[in-house]
């Protein structure tokens, strides 16, 4: 999966021609041409899209309307959405939040497959997003052990005979097992950092039945080795998403010899899937 995180110093010269200070109008049509190129590089090879909502959001309208788009584009070409906005709220808010996001239009407004959601506000105001998602065929992904450095201030703190991200592993387990398919996974997933290897191996046997979205891979430290663990035997169960490491790619010296940045977008999301197959590969022939 890749992830689209336009930052407007990071863009092609190309795309950033023509903007200077505080315009949201141009930057907005630039991160939506730029989002749209790279979905366009990428839709024959990865499984979906994970855009995040805030680089848009900073815009104002014209950030969502790109945004809105750079969905739309990604549909059109065979992809599932995976919308960043990590949203909750008290149980009214929250069912606004899952009716705006989650499934294909006319069902939602965003048109997305899934949602990251936060689970620290408590379970009636998880409930209204699984009900939706069971409503529309869509997923959700909730905030277990996150991949930022300071994700140990609260996520490690002892809460009884667990630690709070273990048992918000645990709610979100019951939940998905109470809600599987025929895969054996449940609709609402876990998001368990890359930076984190042992807590990936350790909560895949925590969670048997939920899916993870995994992010730090790349750009912020997380190797494939290190993620291995967090698949099945049979090497599904996890879906890995790169942000800068790709869409940003044609910055890096190893790429230099690319004849375009679409075409370095390309390199380094071959390289991903490669490095990724082929650890995925070896964790499932030991197991």
């Amino acid at each position: 999966m890749v992830g689209i995180d336009p930052r407007l110093g990071n863009l092609p010269d190309a795309l950033r021609e023509g903007i200077s200070g505080v315009d949201y109008s141009r930057t907005a049509a630039a991160f939506e041409s730029f989002g749209k190129e790279v979905i366009d590089v990428v839709s024959p090879m990865v499984a979906a899209i994970k855009p995040q909502a805030a680089f848009f959001e900073q815009l104002g309208p014209a950030g969502t309307v790109a945004l809105a788009n750079v969905v739309d584009h990604a549909v059109e070409k065979g992809l599932l959405v995976i919308m960043d906005g990590k949203r909750n709220d008290i149980g009214s808010t929250a069912l606004a939040y899952a009716h705006g996001y989650l499934g294909k239009k006319p069902d939602s407004a965003w048109g997305c497959d899934a949602l990251t959601i936060n689970p620290y506000m408590g379970d009636d105001s998880l409930q209204p997003f699984i009900d939706r998602s069971l409503e529309t065929g869509s997923g959700l992904f909730t905030l277990v052990k996150t991949s930022n450095p300071g994700s140990n201030t609260f996520q490690e703190l002892s809460c009884g005979s667990a630690k709070l991200y273990q048992q918000v592993a645990d709610w979100v387990q019951t939940a998905a097992h109470g809600c599987q398919g025929e895969c054996g996974y449940g609709a609402i997933g876990a998001v368990v950092g890359a930076t984190h290897p042992d807590h990936l191996a350790e909560l895949r046997q925590r969670m048997p039945n939920t899916f993870f979205l995994i992010p730090g891979f790349g750009a912020q430290g997380g190797k494939a080795s290190d993620i291995a663990t967090a698949f099945d035997t049979q090497g599904g169960g996890a879906i890995v998403n790169s942000s800068r490491g790709i869409i940003f790619a044609y910055e890096k010296p190893e790429y230099s010899s690319a004849t375009s940045w679409q075409h370095a977008v390309e390199l380094a999301a071959q390289k991903a899937i490669s490095v990724i197959g082929d650890a995925i590969s070896d964790y499932t022939a030991k197991c």
